[in-house]
């Protein structure tokens, strides 16, 4: 089958880092587009080998890149179009259904208790992501936290199934080599003991929450390493020098040795306040390193020994960070369950074979009538899945573009520098 995939755009974060784990293990022939800035993950995933286009959209709310990408779509006769983030799923999935094609269906990556991709959930936000949702065969959700808040939202169960995100074992291995090449980069003394933070510097995350707890455990021999970019670098800095410890908190900036970076790590904090999923925590469990978090849905029911769940406030993740680093540095020792659970291949195969069971059967042939015309609808897309009564609730006259009225505001979309909707 061909594959096209719609993404908001492919900076550095865990919704576009998965989509190219997706590309590099799919059996089927597949294809990305993005809506605006393409990214350092676009380069990965033509360094691999696949095509990247970019729409070129300059505001939230334009209409003639929905235009361009039916257009896009219907050239490229695609089988399947799969959207990620909320922005890409209202384009995509409209420029789909006007296209035709035979197969439309989202992955939700994150949604929280109350934002969705760092925007808040307004009656806007929610009304565009129910209307376009009507427009696909379903909604892949990457946990049952994410199906379940989703369902409380309004889509329809029935449209929905739960894949979780996947992890490449092989991104995310421990790396003795790159342990050292790593710290030396860092500038780390010999024997340090290394906290470490991995991802996008937002306020969701809580880093700050941790530079707190992590204060007094800091001395010339323990390091906190923040490793990632975004908005926050500022006030994060200004939090450590206001804990008197500018000296012992490594900004590493944005990397993408995802594995390199794990292996350089004794201990792995997740802070976040709200998770939909927890994909950095299984990297890091694969990567054999002990872990800390606060939410992680993807450990629900796993009961994976050197992952243990702590408070979400200083004093909490201070007591639990003070236990690890007194016990000192553990053995390497990945979570085989992750594997079992989670291995990029399986999860991607199973991606695949959702693809082909939304397939369409072949259209019979329609019966002779006696004036020699073919009864029945005309072929094609129309004829397998009518979707006018996707849209019936929008009223009768109803077309599909003015759903994408109030995506955004009419300003040019913000450059990325993680993932986003």
């Amino acid at each position: 089958m061909k594959v096209l995939h719609v993404i908001t755009g492919l900076g550095v974060g865990g919704a576009e880092l998965q989509l190219r784990s997706i590309l590099q293990h799919t059996r089927h022939e597949s294809d990305v587009v993005t809506l605006y800035n393409p990214g350092p993950v676009a380069d990965m995933i033509r360094a691999d080998g696949g095509r990247v286009r970019d729409l070129g959209m300059t505001r939230n709310t334009e209409l003639s890149a929905l235009l361009r990408l039916r257009r896009l779509i219907r050239s490229g006769g695609y089988d399947v179009v799969h959207t990620h983030l909320y922005r890409s799923q209202i384009y995509g999935r409209t420029a789909a259904w006007l296209a035709g094609t035979p197969v439309v269906l989202s992955t939700e990556h994150s949604i929280g208790e109350t934002h969705l991709e760092r925007r808040r959930m307004t009656l806007g936000v929610r009304a565009l992501y129910l209307g376009t949702e009507r427009l696909s065969d379903t909604t892949i959700a990457v946990s049952e936290t994410v199906r379940d808040r989703l369902a409380s939202w309004g889509v329809r169960p029935r449209n929905m199934t739960v894949i979780p995100n996947g992890v490449d074992l092989g991104r995310a291995a421990f790396d003795a080599e790159a342990r050292g090449r790593v710290r030396s980069e860092l500038g780390l003394v010999p024997g340090s003991y290394v906290i470490g933070l991995l991802g996008r510097l937002d306020p969701n995350k809580q880093f700050d929450m941790v530079i707190e707890a992590a204060a007094p455990l800091l001395d010339d021999k323990a390091r906190l390493v923040i490793v990632g970019g975004g908005a926050e670098r500022e006030h994060l800095e200004q939090v450590a020098g206001a804990c008197g410890v500018t000296d012992r908190v490594i900004f590493a900036g944005e990397r993408h040795d995802v594995a390199a970076v794990l292996s350089a790590f004794d201990l792995f904090v997740a802070s976040s306040k709200q998770e939909t999923f927890g994909l950095s925590v299984l990297e890091a469990l694969a990567n054999g390193l002990p872990v800390l978090y606060t939410t992680c849905p993807a450990l629900d029911g796993l009961g994976v020994d050197r992952a243990r769940q702590v408070p979400s406030s200083a004093p909490g993740l201070r007591a639990a960070m003070a236990t690890e680093v007194t016990a000192g540095k553990r053995d390497r020792i990945p979570v085989a369950a992750i594997e079992r659970e989670y291995g990029i291949e399986a999860v991607t195969a199973r991606i695949d074979d959702l693809y082909e069971r939304l397939r369409p059967a072949p259209a019979r042939p329609a019966a002779i009538q006696a004036d020699g015309r073919s009864g029945g609808p005309p072929s094609g897309h129309a004829a397998i899945r009518s979707p006018a009564p996707r849209i019936a609730a929008a009223g009768p006259a109803a077309t599909v573009p003015p759903l994408i009225i109030g995506v955004g505001s009419s300003a040019a979309p913000a450059r990325q520098t993680g993932g986003e909707g």
